[in-house]
């Protein structure tokens, strides 16, 4: 593929295509584009009218070895049973292809909703998978892919904003402002007492489809790693009242211990883990620009009334760290 500032310039529809033909795939119609910025992922049908989702990774963002770490840990969670969308492989076993200058994995497609947030029924039944997850997730490594550390990872985004946003002076010294409360806030954190396995890594509603009575799958572990179970967890609470949350964190918790222990401890994880995510979504709007996907859906980051929100979600944040809800 040649060299180019835009990842994906070269992956057209005929392109993508002839990739998935290549793996002896007969296609009904053009396969679908889905909505992925990070890589490009695509929904088709075979000759047998069976659907399949085809990703293809975002050249030079994980090695061979980090990708394959996903498949095994996908795979070793299908063998136990876990709901996920498992990897087709070809005669040879493998799950991770090179057609055309790109690397592409085939998909089981998973059918169905995302769980509602509001409903105690659902929230038990993602508990319940988070758990199952877990429950093999801590025999499996993944030896080529990072461990979850919220104080590098803070400052890593934090370079990537004072490198390449548009602040204006003062917006740089409240933000240079916010974020030092923030990594003191995240370097007194108790890391070494928290037990780490594989973790989903990116656990929201968008990543669950089916139903509680038939049971929700997870898809999507690009952004797999080794974290504190909480991480798979967190994302699930909505809401910004106390008692709210709390009712929320009980059916998970509830649901989750049917499967695995939960370590309450690592409750106080959770308003950290949620600041650091919005750090790191930031960084990574300014670091994907030239993709030109982006420029496109998030139009706003080179404005100044972006980092004008930006900085008052930090702010809150740094409050909400010093005075934290009392979920335990």
């Amino acid at each position: 593929m040649p060299e180019t500032t835009a990842p994906f310039a070269h992956l057209s529809p005929d392109r993508v295509a002839s990739a998935i033909e290549s793996l002896g795939f007969y296609l009904q119609s053009e396969p679908f584009a889905l909505n992925s910025y990070e890589n490009r992922v695509y929904l088709f049908r075979d000759d047998d009218g069976q659907r399949w989702v085809a990703k293809f990774y975002r050249p030079e963002r994980w090695s061979d070895a980090a990708i394959l770490d996903e498949h095994r840990f996908i795979t070793a969670l299908a063998e136990e049973d876990v709901a996920v969308g498992t990897l087709w492989h070809d005669d040879d076993g493998q799950t991770l292809h090179r057609v055309d200058g790109y690397r592409l994995a085939i998909f089981q497609h998973i059918a169905g909703r995302a769980p509602s947030l509001d409903t105690p029924d659902d929230l038990f039944a993602l508990g319940e998978l988070i758990g199952k997850l877990h429950s093999v997730a801590q025999r499996c490594t993944l030896p080529n892919r990072p461990q979850l550390e919220w104080g590098a990872m803070a400052r890593q985004a934090r370079d990537t904003v004072l490198a390449s946003a548009p602040l204006s002076t003062f917006q740089r010294e409240a933000y240079q402002r916010v974020t030092d409360s923030l990594l003191r806030a995240f370097d007194a954190l108790p890391q070494q007492e928290m037990v780490c396995h594989p973790v989903h890594g990116d656990c929201h509603i968008g990543n669950v489809l089916g139903d509680a009575e038939h049971g929700f799958a997870l898809v999507d572990f690009d952004d797999c790693l080794t974290a504190p179970a909480v991480q798979d967890l967190w994302m699930f609470l909505s809401g910004d009242r106390e008692d709210e949350r709390r009712q929320q964190l009980s059916e998970l918790i509830e649901g989750y211990e049917s499967w695995h222990d939960f370590d309450r401890r690592q409750l106080v994880l959770i308003e950290p883990l949620a600041t650091l995510r919005i750090m790191r979504h930031a960084a990574w709007l300014l670091a994907r620009w030239s993709d030109p996907a982006f420029p496109v859906a998030f139009p706003d980051i080179k404005q100044s009334g972006f980092w004008d929100e930006h900085l008052r979600i930090l702010e809150g944040q740094a409050q909400v760290l010093a005075s934290p809800l009392q979920l335990a």
